[in-house]
């Protein structure tokens, strides 16, 4: 009994001190229990509910708004205007939070500070990361490339199929996926063969020394020229570049669409060569022609000879 008595009188001395202890701003359990308090409890709760749900709603409203402008008109970056409606939406949520907890009376101030705090702490740790993500930000806003290019990347080239804060990801020539970490595209060379609306296309071909020179620059003239793809502004350049060892070689430059320039610059090299070969024009390779200034040089000798020039 004398148990029961001492467990009854602690518990009834725990239920009156958290009766008059200080619980939610400076007040205590007996004030919080009034129709005043509840009432004024039950407003916070509502007000913060209304804020949350006009925060969410202006956040989406907005984010969506500017997402469909980029999808809207194809002269603006679709990535970048992703990239602001996520920033939009995410600041706008960020905001109603610290409303949220203004509206129960909470300090923002040291919140906001505990969080610059950690954020701090979170950013030395994670440099690699956010090295990554400052370069998504930059490749975003600046534009040196966007989705569909065809470009070469830190010594990768392919088709840019998508541009995250993190990392860009290429599809290469064997449309195989290649990842690059956005630091290592911001920090290099970057060649963008999909900028431009047009590009030069360049060769060589090399013609016999006892080739009439004119007839060979007029097939390959017309040769390329008749190509549809073959633009004539700006005028092409064909000329004799390089006396070459076994060859005179004529540089070839026209200018074609970039998005044909690849299977342009294969087709030109068979078409010449089948234009050259039916006009009888010579093309030739490496030669060696050996002089004796003896005629009757004997056989064995001159086997010997060529047996050593072509061990070389």
């Amino acid at each position: 009994m004398e148990n029961l008595e001492v467990m009854a009188d602690e518990a009834t001395n725990w239920m009156t001190s958290l009766w008059s202890e200080n619980i939610y701003g400076g007040k205590s359990l007996s004030d919080l229990i009034t129709l005043e308090t509840i009432l004024s409890i039950t407003g916070s709760i509502v007000g913060a509910m209304l804020i949350i749900a006009l925060g969410f709603t202006i956040s989406g409203i907005l984010g969506r708004r500017i997402k469909k402008l980029g999808e809207k008109h194809q002269r603006l970056d679709d990535t970048l205007f992703n990239f602001l409606s996520n920033i939009i939406r995410y600041a706008i949520l960020a905001f109603t939070a610290l409303f949220v907890l203004n509206t129960f009376g909470v300090e923002t101030t040291s919140i906001v500070a505990v969080i610059g705090a950690a954020g701090l702490a979170v950013g030395l740790a994670l440099q690699g990361t956010l090295s990554n993500v400052a370069a998504g930000v930059m490749i975003i806003l600046f534009r040196p490339l966007k989705l569909g290019d065809f470009v070469t990347v830190n010594g990768v080239m392919g088709t840019v199929k998508n541009i995250t804060l993190n990392y860009t990801e290429l599809a290469d020539l064997g449309n195989v996926q290649v990842v690059v970490p956005n630091s290592e595209v911001w920090g290099n060379t970057i060649r963008n063969y999909s900028s431009y609306p047009t590009r030069r296309a360049e060769w060589t071909f090399g013609v016999g020394y006892g080739v009439n020179l004119a007839k060979a620059e007029n097939v390959i003239r017309d040769t390329v020229m008749a190509d549809e793809r073959s633009h004539s502004d700006p005028e092409p350049f064909i000329q004799v570049n390089n006396l070459g060892n076994s060859s005179v070689d004529f540089l070839v430059r026209v200018w074609c669409d970039s998005d044909v320039y690849f299977q342009y610059q294969a087709d030109m090299k068979r078409k010449v060569k089948e234009a050259l070969d039916d006009a009888d024009i010579n093309i030739p390779f490496p030669t060696r022609t050996l002089v004796h200034e003896n005629s009757a040089v004997p056989l064995d000798d001159v086997s010997k000879t060529v047996k050593a020039i072509a061990a070389e």
